[in-house]
C-alpha cells in the first residue's frame, strides 16, 4: 500500500535544474545592468557638455559685439570629466551677422565631440 503513494517534495535533480535556469537568468540581467549603467554614464556626460557649449554661447550672445571673438577652455564637469571648449566666430560680409560654431570634446573611454553652431544679428 505505502508503493501506490506518490513521493511528495522536489527531487533533488529538480532543484538543480531549477537553480541552473535561475543561474543564466540572473547573468543575463547583470549584464543588462552593466550596459544601462554605462550607458545612463554617457547620457550624463552628454548632457554636462551639452550644457557647458550653451552656456559659452549665451555668453557669448550676451558679450559685447567687439569682444566676441574666437577661443577655447577648459571645463571640468561633476563627474570629473575634462571638456574641451573651442569656439570659432565669423563674421557675414555686411558686418551684421555673426555665425559661432562651437565644438566641445571629451574623453571617458572613447573620444567624444558635440559641434553647436548658432547665427546672432548685432
Amino acid at each position: 500500500m505505502n508503493l501506490l503513494r506518490k513521493p511528495k517534495g522536489f527531487t533533488l535533480i529538480e532543484v538543480l535544474v531549477a537553480l541552473v535556469i535561475l543561474s543564466i537568468s540572473l547573468l543575463a540581467i547583470a549584464g543588462f545592468m552593466f550596459t544601462t549603467t554605462k550607458n545612463n554614464a554617457f547620457g550624463a556626460h552628454m548632457t554636462e557638455a551639452t550644457t557647458f557649449a550653451q552656456d559659452k554661447i549665451e555668453e557669448l550672445k550676451t558679450s559685447a559685439w567687439e569682444n566676441m571673438v574666437s577661443g577655447s577652455d577648459q571645463k571640468r564637469g561633476s563627474t570629473g570629466i575634462n571638456y574641451s571648449r573651442n569656439w570659432t566666430i565669423t563674421e557675414s560680409e555686411t558686418r551684421d551677422l555673426r555665425a559661432i560654431t562651437l565644438i566641445i570634446n571629451w574623453s571617458d573611454r572613447f573620444n567624444h565631440s558635440i559641434k553647436l553652431f548658432t547665427v546672432i544679428a548685432q
